[in-house]
């Protein structure tokens, strides 16, 4: 698979984490896409993909692209043969300013991307970014799209201010004094999560605990897993093996084996290191 991917110019960089590029043959016909603290904009560009928010929805096909906010379980995606899109990894509160909903109305709900941006604004960037001369120019073009859909979103600073510091320190803060540094209430700071996020402050804590404790994980050694779950700050490895299944409905000896199975059969694949092949 080709991948290209690129920081935004500012203020964007302040919102996504990077632009990025992928065409190709998938590795697997599925793929399970543990939970982030982060959303997701895909513009499709190829045959419509497939998406199962997890085990009580049913799968929803995505022909135009979707965006996904901040989600709190693994999602299932389904590839075509050939698949072929732009798109942006973004900051969990970066969606925000290019929403016309509430983030909460979105969690766990991934939309169409016309449902977000209309069918004909988006019917437009399909058809230049298709006729795009190469990935750099299709990079350029979604952020200029996003550069003219920027707009003021209320209590956005206050969001992104606390969020940063959950991130820099991997979920282990006290919301409660995060609360009192901003100066606001408990109910004020939760209610601005919940929409420009989708989440409250101490959900989008336990996704970045769990998303640096999975990242810390070298499916080519041993894992020590009581030493893993005490160093993360759970209270034991049974309070961390229900997190883990709570979030991608896999044990962890079991996702560590689907990970080698991953670099097993696709050594430096471009997609390794998120999603997971699903059996």
């Amino acid at each position: 698979m080709e991948y290209v991917s690129r920081v935004p110019r500012p203020p964007l960089d302040g919102l996504i984490d990077d632009l990025y590029y992928l065409e190709g043959v998938p590795p697997y016909p599925r793929l399970t896409l543990p939970p982030m603290p982060a959303a997701l904009l895909i513009v499709n560009l190829g045959p419509p993909f497939r998406i199962r928010a997890g085990t009580d929805v049913e799968t929803a096909e995505y022909a135009d692209g979707c965006v996904i906010t901040t989600p709190t379980r693994a999602f299932d995606f389904g590839y075509p043969v050939q698949t072929r899109s732009v798109g942006a990894h973004v900051k969990p509160w970066g969606l925000a300013p290019f929403l016309p909903m509430p983030a909460a109305e979105l969690c766990d709900r991934p939309v169409t991307l016309e449902q977000v941006w209309g069918r004909s604004a988006t019917a437009v960037l399909r058809d230049r970014l298709a006729t795009a001369h190469g990935p750099h120019e299709m990079l350029t073009l979604l952020e200029e799209e996003l550069m003219r859909r920027l707009c003021e979103t209320a209590g956005l600073g206050l969001v992104r201010r606390t969020s940063s510091v959950i991130a820099a320190t991997s979920g282990a803060t006290a919301i409660d004094d995060l609360r009192v540094s901003a100066g606001v209430s408990s109910t004020h700071l939760a209610r601005r999560f919940k929409e420009l996020i989708g989440v409250t402050p101490k959900r989008l804590a336990r996704t970045y605990r769990f998303a640096a404790t999975v990242l810390s994980i070298d499916p080519a050694e041993p894992v020590d897993w009581a030493d893993l779950a005490g160093g993360a700050g759970y209270f034991d490895q049974a309070h961390f093996g229900h997190e883990f299944r709570a979030f991608t409905g896999l044990t962890p000896t079991r996702y560590v084996d689907v990970r080698r199975r991953f670099l097993r059969e696709n050594p430096g694949h471009v997609l390794d290191g998120w999603p997971l092949p699903t059996d």
